[in-house]
């Protein structure tokens, strides 16, 4: 399983233009699997545009994902400010195969310190996908502070965190996804933003770590770009069967 991340900037409320430099990053790293994008990658973090919009923007970005999914023959993952069946606004991840089906997870951690929890309306499960071979836990953002709820059961073999996380708390975001692939002896894919907003600078460190907490694909930091590594399975059930944390745990 070949995995890539894409470590982009955000213009916020240019979804078009948005897309276009994130379908070039995916050509610069052709033939993965899974392309994995960040946290509202098309329209920024409360947008303000988005979140009144999210209805019609987040169909078009849904149907783009689709697109891509497709002409890359690969899934495509990210999230996306949404209005749900219900009329309220989700930040949903999105986790989309090339015939057009797709999973979702809703975040369930919102960021109250920034307000996310004024808008949003929080998800109240876990989700785990399969694709083609391996078991992807779905998670947004803030939920990476949260071990408890992502806790393995045996039941998935990675983690996918996708994120605005800003510069001043780097040092959170590399030692937290390193712990969740230690405890929960899996891999880890981290993908966040680089650039600006009114808010923030973001530094991206996205990443891919091994069940072992080592980094075996990271994009440069402060810099757009691609990164991919394989997913060994064979080698990650033999660690499992090895040292068997997961049947340890409490």
């Amino acid at each position: 399983m070949k995995v890539a991340v894409v470590q982009h900037t955000i213009c916020e409320n240019q979804i078009e233009w948005n897309l276009q430099q994130i379908t070039s990053l995916f050509d610069q790293q052709s033939g993965a699997d899974l392309y994995v994008l960040a946290e509202t990658f098309a329209t920024g973090f409360m947008a303000e545009d988005a979140t009144a919009h999210a209805d019609v923007q987040g169909a078009r970005i849904l149907s783009w994902m689709k697109q891509q999914a497709c002409r890359l023959d690969a899934a495509v993952a990210g999230s996306v400010a949404m209005v749900d069946e219900d009329g309220v606004l989700r930040n949903r991840l999105y986790f989309v195969r090339p015939d057009g089906t797709f999973d979702y997870y809703d975040k369930h951690h919102l960021f109250s310190y920034a307000g996310e929890t004024k808008d949003y309306v929080a998800g109240n499960r876990r989700v785990v996908v399969e694709w083609r071979g391996v078991r992807f836990m779905l998670q947004v953002c803030y939920d990476l502070r949260f071990p408890v709820f992502v806790r393995n059961h045996g039941d998935y073999d990675t983690i996918i965190y996708v994120a605005n996380w800003p510069q001043k708390r780097r040092d959170v975001w590399q030692t937290l996804l390193k712990a969740r692939a230690i405890e929960n002896q899996c891999f880890v894919i981290g993908v966040n933003i680089v650039g600006s907003d009114k808010y923030c600078e973001y530094l991206g460190d996205s990443v891919i770590i091994n069940a072992y907490g080592k980094a075996i694909a990271q994009c440069t930091s402060g810099e757009v770009g691609t990164a991919a590594a394989e997913l060994d399975m064979d080698e990650l059930n033999r660690f499992r069967r090895k040292f068997p944390v997961l049947e340890d745990a409490d």
